[in-house]
C-alpha cells in the first residue's frame, strides 16, 4: 500500500515524542502540521503526496508558500515538519526528510519595546468592552509577569495561589519553573475573572459571541481581536501585543535589576541569554554613571 503523508503525520502524532510534549507545544505542533497538510502544491494537498515522491522542491515550494505569510511562520512549519519526517525514518516508513535541504530564509529578530502609556491604553480599551475582556487580562498578565503570550493564553486558575497572590508557572518553552508575585491591580483582576469565569479551568478563555467557553485563545484568534483593539484604541500598527515580556524584561534592565534577579522572573538558564533584552538606552547609561559616582565620587 502507498504511503502517503497523511499516515505519516498520524503515526507522528501518536510517537512518544509527541506526547511528551507540553499541552501548548502540542496544540502549536498540530497547528503547524494542519498548515502544512492543507497546503497545496500543483493543486494538490501536501496530505495526499505519496511519502516517497515529495522531494526536497516540492518541500521548497511548500516553505516558500508559507514566507509569504511570514518568515517566522515558515521556519516554525518547517522544523516541526522536519520531525515528522525524522520520525518516519526511524521507524522505517520513510527514506528521506525533503524538509532537511529547504533553503530557509533569515528573520531579524524583533527589539521592539512599547511604552507604558500604549500598554496601559490598549488593557484600559480591551477592559471597556465584555468581548475583549479576556484579551486585556492576557495582556496585562504578560506584561506584569514578564510571560510569553502563550503561556497565559493557557494559564489555568489552579496555577495561580488566591490566599499568597502568586503565581506558579512551569513555561511551555524552556519548562523552567518560575514563581511570581502579584500586583494589587492584577490581582483584582484575577477575583473577579475567578467569580465570573471559575467554572471552568482558564483563567482567560476564549470569548465567542458574547459567551465564555471552556477553551483557550488560539494564537491567530489572540491576534485577530488584539488588531481590533488596538485600532479601537487609535495605537500604531507598529504596537504588537507579542512585545509585552521584552519590555517587561528591558524595563527590569533599565531599573538595574540584577541580571539573577530578571532570570528568576523570565526563566532563562543563563546570564547570555538576556543579552537580547540588554539594549543601549539612556535610562540605564544614567543609572549606570549614577551609580560610579555614588560609589567612586568621579566628576
Amino acid at each position: 500500500m502507498k504511503k502517503i503523508i497523511d499516515h505519516i503525520v498520524l503515526t507522528y502524532l501518536e510517537s512518544l515524542s509527541y506526547k511528551a510534549l507540553s499541552d501548548v507545544a502540542k496544540r502549536d505542533y498540530k497547528l503547524c502540521i494542519d498548515r502544512a497538510l492543507t497546503t497545496k502544491i500543483d493543486d494538490k494537498l501536501i496530505r495526499a503526496f505519496s511519502v516517497r515522491t515529495f522531494d526536497t522542491p516540492k518541500a521548497q515550494i511548500a516553505y516558500n508558500i508559507w514566507a509569504e505569510r511570514g518568515i517566522p511562520f515558515a521556519n516554525h512549519i518547517q522544523a516541526v515538519m522536519s520531525k515528522v519526517f525524522n520520525h518516519a525514518r526511524q521507524i522505517g516508513m520513510a527514506e528521506h526528510n525533503p524538509f532537511t535541504l529547504v533553503v530557509k530564509l533569515k528573520h531579524r529578530a524583533r527589539k521592539e519595546v512599547q511604552s507604558k502609556e500604549s500598554i496601559y491604553k490598549f488593557i484600559e480599551t480591551a477592559y471597556s468592552e465584555f468581548k475583549w475582556r479576556n484579551v486585556g487580562v492576557i495582556v496585562h498578565m504578560a506584561y506584569t509577569w514578564g510571560q510569553r503570550l502563550g503561556d497565559m493564553r493557557t494559564l489555568k486558575f489552579k496555577d495561580y495561589d488566591l490566599s499568597n497572590r502568586v503565581l506558579t508557572l512551569e513555561q511551555s518553552k524552556r519548562r523552567a519553573k518560575v514563581y511570581l508575585p502579584t500586583t494589587d491591580e492584577l490581582h483584582k483582576i484575577l477575583i473577579n475573572q475567578r467569580d465570573d469565569m471559575g467554572f471552568q479551568d482558564y483563567v482567560a478563555p476564549r470569548i465567542s459571541y458574547g459567551k465564555i467557553l471552556s477553551e483557550p485563545y488560539s494564537k491567530a484568534g489572540l491576534n485577530n481581536v488584539a488588531r481590533l483593539i488596538r485600532k479601537a484604541a487609535g495605537l500604531p500598527d507598529t504596537f504588537w501585543i507579542m512585545d509585552m515580556r521584552r519590555t517587561a524584561t528591558t524595563e527590569m534592565v533599565d531599573a538595574g535589576v540584577p541580571l539573577p534577579q530578571i532570570m528568576s522572573v523570565t526563566g532563562h538558564a543563563n546570564a547570555q541569554s538576556l543579552a537580547p533584552y540588554i539594549k543601549n538606552t539612556l535610562t540605564s547609561a544614567t543609572e549606570a554613571l549614577n551609580k560610579r559616582r555614588q560609589e567612586n565620587g568621579s566628576m
